[in-house]
């Protein structure tokens, strides 16, 4: 198929944005539909399936109205994930349950909203069960989307505290390395989970929510013992958690409270031997109610697209190695 149309008002300025210096932005759009593309002025034309050229053409138009300011490159790469999706999520946003208006999460960013399928079943996910697995690679927003809700959950009055945490294991190193006492040595593990907050919710808001006692970061190690009441909680790098500890943190969850597990299971850093607590949880719980499951894949990467073929060739190998141990036992 060919599609022809012209963006306007023709306005230079917008249209060099959106095409890049020497067209770059319109080759990669090229290469992530599949279609030809091809311009003289504000005229375009759009040579592949109806579909992709289609899909094509609504990216054009979107991005020509975000050119009426400088293109960043990560606004470019999220308009192409989007792009890619069949049916845009945020075309047809699922109502929170319960609420008949479209899902909105009150945090500072404004722009925040699912960009795959996978993610939009995530937040749905978390929104209707107690407990939710996000399991994949990195770049998914598991992490990121799991703050989100909790900081919605938290300016709704829904839970008293938000309680992040993650176990101290390290990728080659030993905590006991790091100067300073035991919170300074914990914070480097903690990093991602409180930039997450400082972008959801504004440095100042973090502070305040801190000296409250309504945001709470520590080691999972600190969870024994406690049952944790009106919260939520989320369990980040679970990939690198025993069974036992897995099993320990679940059973934390008390009354009026909401739980998220995220983790990679193609990065545990367990000392060799040692059983993930985070695959044997999905292989025992699969079936239990009220508990939801979502499986994120290279697909729904949202980093920069070196990031999604960089999962899938770690991925390919992995399954090539599967294959010819499951050959070399035959």
């Amino acid at each position: 198929m060919i599609l022809r149309f012209a963006l306007e008002p023709a306005d230079n300025t917008r249209l060099a944005r959106i095409c890049g210096s020497l067209d770059c932005h319109l080759r990669e759009i090229e290469a992530a539909l599949g279609v030809k593309l091809s311009r003289r002025d504000a005229e375009f034309r759009i040579d592949g399936p109806k579909a992709a050229a289609e899909r094509t053409r609504s990216l054009l138009e979107a991005l020509y109205e975000r050119a009426r300011r400088p293109l960043r490159a990560e606004t470019l790469q999220l308009a192409l994930v989007e792009a890619q999706v069949p049916v845009p999520v945020s075309a047809a946003p699922t109502p929170r349950p319960g609420e008949d208006g479209p899902l909105v999460l009150r945090t500072r960013r404004a722009d925040l909203a699912a960009r795959t399928p996978r993610q939009h079943q995530y937040l749905q996910q978390i929104l209707s069960h107690d407990i939710t697995f996000g399991l994949g690679p990195a770049g998914t927003g598991k992490t990121f989307l799991a703050v989100a809700c909790a900081v919605d959950a938290l300016e709704r009055a829904s839970v008293q505290r938000i309680i992040l945490t993650r176990p101290a294991v390290e990728a080659g190193e030993r905590l006991g390395f790091l100067p300073g006492d035991l919170t300074q040595k914990v914070d480097p593990y903690l990093r991602p989970l409180y930039d997450a907050l400082y972008d959801l919710m504004g440095f100042d808001r973090v502070t305040k929510a801190f000296e409250k006692g309504q945001l709470e970061v520590a080691p999972l190690a600190f969870m024994r013992g406690r049952t944790l009441n009106h919260a939520f909680v989320i369990l980040d790098e679970a990939q690198n958690t025993t069974p036992e500890q897995m099993k320990m943190f679940l059973t934390r969850i008390g009354f009026g409270s909401r739980c998220v597990v995220t983790g990679d299971t193609s990065q545990i850093d367990l000392p060799r031997g040692v059983q993930s607590g985070l695959i044997d949880a999905e292989r025992v719980l699969a079936k239990v109610k009220g508990i939801a499951m979502t499986r994120f894949t290279s697909a729904d990467v949202v980093r920069h697209p070196l990031v999604a073929r960089i999962v899938e060739a770690y991925e390919a190998r992995a399954k090539r190695e599967g294959t010819s141990r499951e050959g070399g036992h035959a």
